[in-house]
């Protein structure tokens, strides 16, 4: 099994439970943006995207580059790709949880029903039963 650590993981889902910062990353998904113009389609200040980027840098989902006067953010994938692959450890647990449950109950309908036959048969002589 995978260790992940704890902190970076609470980092990463707590900056992922927040709507404004998700549509950041996903804007930065298609190329790295301006502060300026991440901030532009939100209808709040300069300085709330600027901490809504903070938040995103310290779960390392984005990375902050000063270009003269101009702060540029790029996405990281590394901690994505870590919060991906620990759920993906439960979808497991749970597909085979859900298999089990579904052949269980499957078994049980069958038992309830008793044997299902096909058409009546025809007895050896020829004849209707």
């Amino acid at each position: 099994m995978v260790k992940y650590r704890a902190e970076t993981l609470d980092y990463t889902f707590a900056a992922l439970a927040d709507p404004t910062r998700r549509a950041i990353l996903e804007r930065l998904s298609t190329g790295d943006s301006s502060v300026t113009a991440l901030a532009a389609p939100f209808d709040v200040s300069l300085p709330a995207i600027s901490k809504q980027l903070r938040v995103l840098e310290r779960a390392g989902l984005l990375v902050q580059e000063k270009d003269g006067r101009v702060r540029r953010c790029r996405l990281e994938a590394k901690p994505m790709k870590e919060a991906v692959d620990w759920i993906a450890q439960y979808q497991r647990f749970w597909e085979d949880k859900l298999e089990s449950l579904a052949s269980y109950l499957e078994g049980t309908l069958a038992e309830e029903n008793g044997p299902q036959d096909g058409p009546e048969q025809e007895n050896s002589e020829g004849g209707q039963p």
